[in-house]
């Protein structure tokens, strides 16, 4: 039993991508806390395939993939801000437009290139075991980033998520903030990107914060469980990967999802625990 715990560690690419995966999982559930409250599920997997095109044309030029999926993704996140509010449109409707459009694009250039591009495929469905030192290291920073503009402006986020109106009375830029967010969910997408890939990393972003939400009732304790199931199943995911010979990033949102689906039904403010209660209280 502990041999199977502790033989992946002899390796170094098992250690890398455990450290990638903690690190995802704990900016992913911060993250997506703000992204669950303010009803924006579909803005994840709307910036994860608005990235594509950026990876794709990073590969053409040679350049960086994560500054590319970077570019696309911010640019994307700000261009349904902007579509949102000068259109006067529903933001699920500005985002199923970019979306589409920018992931179209995305498939148009990698249509262009002759033969077949193993490195962009794995971003379309992660490579976590792959990542080498450098990809660490970035992925590390970007994740500093979005993790201290998020404790800088808590507050601030906060106040505007449940009172945008009382925040824009109390003197506070609350279009600016929103433009903040949007910024900081791409970042956290490119952040997610080798892990789980595009088709995936929504899942990373909203099913921890949806877990937390059947378990907590204040946003400390909400944020709180949501990073601790961010890190552990994720964790929990990698070493299961490794044990079945199986995909890594499926591996890991499976875990999550039976998480989410365990509390569901156990859980003690919708599951059997409340069922139990409630007869009780009925007889009292």
């Amino acid at each position: 039993m502990l041999s199977g715990l502790f033989d992946p560690l002899a390796y170094d690419f098992f250690l890398r991508a455990l450290a990638a995966a903690a690190i995802v999982g704990l900016v992913c559930a911060v993250v997506g806390s703000y992204m669950v409250l303010r009803g924006l599920a579909f803005m994840g997997d709307a910036l994860s395939h608005a990235a594509f095109p950026g990876v794709v044309v990073a590969y053409l030029v040679g350049g960086p993939f994560y500054l590319g999926a970077a570019v696309a993704s911010v640019a994307t996140a700000l261009g349904i801000g902007w579509v949102t509010r000068r259109g006067n449109l529903r933001g699920d409707t500005a985002i199923g437009v970019l979306f589409a459009g920018m992931f179209a694009l995305g498939v148009f250039l990698f249509s262009t290139i002759p033969n077949y591009v193993g490195d962009l495929f794995g971003f379309l469905f992660g490579e976590i075991l792959s990542i080498g030192p450098s990809d660490l290291l970035a992925l590390a920073f970007l994740a500093a980033v979005v993790l201290v503009v998020m404790a800088v402006l808590w507050k601030e986020l906060l106040y505007s998520t449940f009172d945008p109106l009382g925040a824009a009375a109390a003197g506070m830029r609350v279009e600016l903030l929103d433009y903040l967010l949007l910024a900081i969910i791409a970042l956290t997408v490119v952040v997610s990107l080798q892990a789980v890939g595009i088709i995936l990393v929504v899942a990373m972003l909203i099913t921890p914060p949806a877990t937390a939400q059947l378990l907590t009732r204040t946003f400390g304790r909400f944020v709180a469980v949501a990073a601790l199931v961010g890190i552990v199943a994720p964790v929990a995911g990698l070493y299961l990967s490794y044990w079945a010979n199986a995909a890594a990033g499926a591996t890991i949102v499976l875990v999550e999802t039976a998480v989410f689906l365990a509390v569901l039904v156990l859980g003690p403010r919708t599951g059997i625990a409340r069922l139990r209660r409630r007869p009780a209280a009925l007889e009292g």
